[in-house]
Parts: C-alpha cells; sequence; structure tokens
C-alpha cells in the first residue's frame, strides 16, 4: 500500500481548505498513493481553539466531507482528514478524523479522545470529547489502519489499543502547536509509537505559524524513513503487511505482556 503525508496550513476559509486539501490530493494520486492523510482541523483551523469552531462545525454529511467524499471517487484514493464535526446534543463540536474510500463510503470516523488541555491550552473549553473509548481501524489494501489524533500521541494506552485491534499503519494527524522542545517530542513519540507496536507510524501535522510541519513516517523498528520541513507538501511511502510481520516476529514484544488489562495478543 502505498501512502502520502500532506501537510498543509488550513485557516478559516473552509472553501479555501477544501482547495488545499484537493491540490494535494491530486498531488498523492500522481504520486500513486492509495492512501492520502491529512492534518486534523483540516476544514477549520486558527491559533486557539474557541467558540468560533462551533459556527464552523458541520455534520459528516455537509459541504466539506461531501467535498472530500467527490474528490475521493474522482481520484479513486481513500482520503483521512481531519474535520470540526457538529455536535447534535451539545454546543461543543467534536475534532473529528473521517476516512472516506474510493467508493466515497464514510469506512471510519475517529472523534478526539485526549483533548488538549496542556501547556496553556484548554481544547476541553470548546471541543467535546469522544464519549467512545475504543480504537478506529479500518482497511486499505491488505493494511490495517489506525487512527489517533495529535495529543493523543503522548497516550501509549491508545496505541496498545490500535495495535490490538490490528492495526499496522498508524497515523497521528495533528496540528501540533511549537513550543519548548515541542519538535524534538513530535519526532521521539511517533518513533516510540512504532518502536513500542512494531508497526508503521505517520505523523502529520499543519504547518507554521499555527503548528510546526515536521510530518514524518516511521517504520516498524523505528527509523525515519523521510520527513518534511515547516512548507507545504506531501510525502509518499510505500507499506507492507510484511515488513509488520517480520517486525513482530523478530521483536515479539507484543505477545509477552503480563501487565493485566491488555488483551492477549496484537494481530501479526
Amino acid at each position: 500500500m502505498r501512502l502520502s503525508l500532506a501537510q498543509l496550513g488550513a485557516g478559516t476559509d473552509k472553501a479555501r481548505n477544501l482547495s488545499l486539501v484537493a491540490g494535494h490530493a491530486r498531488s498523492a494520486a500522481e504520486a500513486g498513493a492509495d492512501l492520502v492523510a491529512f492534518p486534523e482541523f483540516s476544514m477549520y483551523d486558527k491559533k486557539a481553539v474557541d467558540r468560533t469552531f462551533t459556527v464552523a462545525a458541520e455534520p459528516l454529511d455537509g459541504a466539506f466531507v461531501d467535498g472530500i467524499r467527490a474528490l475521493a471517487v474522482e481520484l479513486a484514493l481513500t482520503i483521512v482528514v481531519g474535520v470540526v464535526e457538529r455536535n447534535e446534543v451539545g454546543d461543543r463540536p467534536y475534532n473529528t478524523l473521517v476516512a472516506i474510500d474510493p467508493s466515497g463510503s464514510l469506512v471510519a470516523r475517529y472523534r478526539k479522545v485526549h483533548l488538549f488541555d496542556s501547556f496553556g491550552f484548554r481544547e476541553s473549553d470548546s471541543i467535546t470529547a469522544s464519549e467512545s473509548l475504543e480504537p478506529v481501524v479500518f482497511s486499505v489494501g491488505d493494511i490495517t489502519v489506525g487512527l489517533m489524533t495529535c495529543y493523543d500521541l503522548r497516550f501509549p494506552e491508545l496505541s496498545r489499543a490500535l495495535a490490538d485491534a490490528g492495526a499496522q499503519l498508524m497515523l497521528a494527524c495533528s496540528s501540533w502547536v511549537p513550543g519548548e522542545g515541542k519538535a524534538e517530542q513530535w519526532k521521539v513519540l511517533a518513533r516510540a509509537r512504532a518502536i513500542e507496536n512494531a508497526c508503521f507510524f505517520g505523523a502529520v501535522s499543519q504547518i507554521p505559524p499555527i503548528s510546526i510541519g515536521r510530518s514524518l513516517m516511521v517504520n516498524p523498528m523505528g527509523g525515519v524513513l523521510g520527513e518534511l520541513d515547516d512548507r507545504s507538501g506531501i510525502a509518499t511511502f510505500d507499506v507492507t503487511a510484511a515488513q509488520v510481520s517480520d517486525a513482530r516476529e523478530n521483536n515479539p514484544a507484543l505477545e509477552h505482556r503480563r501487565y493485566p488489562g491488555f488483551r492477549a495478543l496484537a494481530p501479526r
């Protein structure tokens, strides 16, 4: 399976943001990608998450996701993208990732579990956390893909749950804000999640001034296959199930777990 990581700088103009996504998706299709992953809040973003996100929010059958559906069909491509999903029972929307396959079908929806109430930010003042803690996975070809969002990267429990649900590739779709040590933490955490779960790990972020860019792809042994700088662009990588199986056979740490609370065995 071929994956493109597409980093961009979304703002508050949803039509412009959809145009940016479309441009990168077309570049990914030209590169032969089967799957392209975009950052969180690709639909609408600004430096501080506030109540304007409620106004910007749309249902998953709204104009923005409909545009993604049309794009996925046109390009015969699976697209993962971050949206602001309307909350029908509250005034704070969800920070949601959707996966749309080449038929235009919604094959996965992941609402962010861990909200960014850290480093002086209070995402929970304006966003509703997921009510479900179930890991979200879907398949592209013979690869099972697991989803997480930004601050989730700091919680190894979620990546473990994704591995136990069969994930061979994990995506952290992010708007990783800058700060002291943040760029280094981003890279270290992505590599750690790949190593401890013996899986591919793609971390894709928005670019400055809101975020750091620096999207990267890590192999199941923790090696960085490639990374972007702080400019808009894509990077494309090949992912195989055999590499994950080989890594998990060479280092069967997932099978050696003894602490309670985990499922017995992660699929290879």
